[in-house]
């Protein structure tokens, strides 16, 4: 059944209700409304009755995401991405065969953890890893990897040729995840050739990032300020990333989902609180703003801290020595 929105545009003047619209995307209904459930896919009207009423335009994305998901992209990707780039991404070529899993050179201790005996290893083979980025050109090199993918909690100007040094190097496509990162640093590693994205919650859409890469764009290269000031902080960390990582993923064996849930925050705040120390600061305002920044983040870090290790010791999850 189709009914009018008085005073809509002209793409959403037809209102569909649940069944139809799955029906035109190529759906089955029950699929649609699992997709609403779990990913609020739609930002939908609702009848008179209470019922999901859908435009042309919603019944056009729909039909888009139902396109990309029958090639492999996870669903979890793809929810929230408006029509225009899910446009754009149906009408990537493919890069490869899909043959086998993409072959992949990780750069990240706590990435590799969190990929390790995944279902995300179906899609993805690491087939070369390093901790960090000084020793990467040697570990990595003739490992036979399509993709470069690197986590880099909070990368500034400084890594950048790092970056791209490594990039041409291997002659990859290259992944930057990143926890917080400034915008002139993110446009700097875009105009390298990388696909930078904040690190995701879900592993899945690792493997999304990793496909699109092989023919991802560069942007325009911009200049960033450099040099900041080295700013103080609370007590150091009880846990290291590894350290979260491990808590985290045993947190997923039990009922509760406490450890993995707190492990993520602390990664956050960490992170956050070592990008407050080595922001740019250009005045001394500035300077005296991200210090406060990175001491907030310190002391919420230290409560968060406290919070995790009670719930695994309640839990019986391993701590750091010392602890």
């Amino acid at each position: 059944m189709v009914q009018q929105s008085p005073g809509a545009a002209d793409g959403d003047l037809a209102q569909y209700r649940s069944g139809v619209a799955a029906r035109l995307a190529g759906l089955p209904v029950e699929t649609l409304r699992v997709w609403e459930r779990r990913y609020g896919i739609s930002d939908t009207g609702r009848s008179a009755h209470g019922q999901r009423l859908y435009s042309d335009a919603q019944v056009r994305r729909l039909r888009l995401i139902k396109q990309l998901v029958d090639q492999g992209h996870p669903i979890g990707a793809l929810a929230q991405l408006p029509l225009e780039q899910l446009g754009a991404l149906a009408v990537v070529p493919a890069a490869r065969a899909p043959v086998g899993p993409l072959r992949v050179a990780l750069v990240g201790q706590a990435l590799a953890l969190r990929l390790g005996g995944g279902r995300e290893m179906l899609a993805l083979d690491i087939v070369a890893h390093c901790h960090d980025l000084g020793g990467a050109a040697t570990a990595l090199s003739g490992a036979g990897a399509e993709v470069l993918l690197m986590e880099i909690s909070e990368p500034d100007d400084s890594v950048v040729p790092a970056v791209a040094a490594l990039r041409q190097q291997l002659g990859l496509a290259a992944v930057v995840l990143y926890r917080f990162c400034s915008g002139a640093t993110i446009r700097q590693l875009r105009a390298h050739g990388c696909l930078v994205a904040r690190a995701p919650a879900d592993t899945a859409e690792i493997v999304l990032l990793c496909q699109m890469a092989l023919s991802a764009v560069p942007a325009p290269q911009p200049r960033m300020q450099a040099a900041q000031p080295r700013l103080g902080a609370p007590a150091p960390p009880r846990f290291d990333d590894r350290a979260l990582a491990l808590l985290a993923a045993a947190g997923s064996s039990v009922a509760c989902e406490c450890p993995r849930h707190l492990s993520e925050i602390l990664l956050m705040l960490g992170s956050f609180e070592r990008y407050s120390e080595q922001c740019a600061a250009r005045t001394v305002d500035d300077a005296l703003l991200h210090e406060q920044l990175g001491h907030a983040a310190g002391a919420a870090r230290m409560l968060i801290e406290t919070a995790l290790e009670r719930v695994a010791r309640a839990e019986g999850l391993p701590l750091p020595a010392g602890m």
